[in-house]
């Protein structure tokens, strides 16, 4: 992995560690990259004002004995924000490249990674299609499993509703990005936030950055997309049951992601585990060692021979 020569920014950097940028299928993708050991491949969730600033708990504790790579996902951060369709498998493609710069830097070593939210997904999807790239796969919250519908549609198949992108997007490109700024004012981000954490304190650091990289030229082309759900997979049920490494999944029980019904599809499965934190949709951040011992456990078993 290559870091770039430094060029000015309207961001600063979220994470320690060296930036690394690199060209890819996805477009140009940016990452952290700190400590040695082991790899581990950190991918923060979608929303309006995502980047990889929500891994800093995670990146900071496992950069002691890991190499921590914490990714900014298209259209996010320092990655690529032109505007072009923002769909699973452009997010799928951009876990798949950084996997294929881990590789590169660590002799192939298979990567334990992790996910939060709807990056789930594409993290389970570049795992089924890559499973001897990947030891092992954290669902942090995931998205796919709140009530009780099936989805398993046609593979590939999205959830989005195109007339939806197309009221979003507006009669002309300003409109979208009006709408966009004003679901970014800092009072908004810090009313989602709050949703997320299902509690009035949260982590300050994280909305100041968030506040910031919402303001980044290009900021709202995957949003818009993440709004009419280009982003969500109709057919992740069947993705989720391709799994075949071991599997960590873990919620909290505070905020607007607490309804994992449609959990009932993978409790079956033998490579499956289950945690539930007494947090919000980030207990990282919350129960930061509660939370690294069962990833612990968890990653040594999976490192376990046999």
């Amino acid at each position: 992995m290559h870091a770039h020569p430094d060029r000015p920014s309207p961001l600063p950097a979220a994470l320690s560690g060296r930036r690394i940028e690199f060209d890819s299928r996805a477009g140009r993708l940016s990452a952290y990259v700190a400590g040695e050991g082991p790899p581990l491949l950190l991918v923060h969730s979608i929303n309006a004002a995502a980047s990889a600033a929500e891994m800093r708990p995670l990146h900071e504790h496992y950069r002691a004995s890991r190499t921590v790579v914490s990714i900014d996902l298209p259209g996010y951060g320092f990655s690529d924000r032109s505007d072009r369709p923002y769909t699973p498998r452009l997010m799928t493609d951009a876990i798949h490249a950084i996997a294929g710069q881990i590789g590169e830097g660590s002799a192939d070593a298979p990567i334990d990674a992790l996910a939060v939210s709807l990056s789930c997904e594409f993290l389970a999807r570049a795992a089924a299609e890559a499973p001897g790239r990947f030891r092992s796969v954290a669902l942090v919250s995931p998205t796919g499993f709140r009530g009780l519908q099936a989805w398993r549609g046609t593979p590939g198949s999205t959830r989005g509703k195109p007339w939806l992108y197309k009221a979003l997007r507006g009669p002309g490109k300003a409109w979208g990005g009006a709408l966009f700024r004003a679901l970014t004012r800092p009072g908004v981000i810090r009313y989602f936030l709050r949703r997320t954490w299902g509690a009035q304190d949260i982590d300050e650091a994280l909305w100041a950055y968030c506040t910031r990289t919402a303001q980044v030229p290009g900021a709202e082309f995957a949003p818009l997309h993440f709004l009419a759900a280009d982003l969500f997979s109709a057919d992740i049920h069947t993705v989720y049951e391709q799994l075949a490494m071991p599997v960590w999944m873990s919620h909290g029980v505070r905020g607007d992601f607490t309804d994992y019904r449609g959990q009932r599809i993978v409790e079956g499965r033998p490579n499956w585990r289950f945690s539930t934190f007494p947090t919000g949709a980030l207990p990282y951040f919350e129960v930061p060692d509660a939370f690294c011992e069962a990833l612990d456990r968890f990653l040594a078993d999976a490192a376990a021979p046999g």
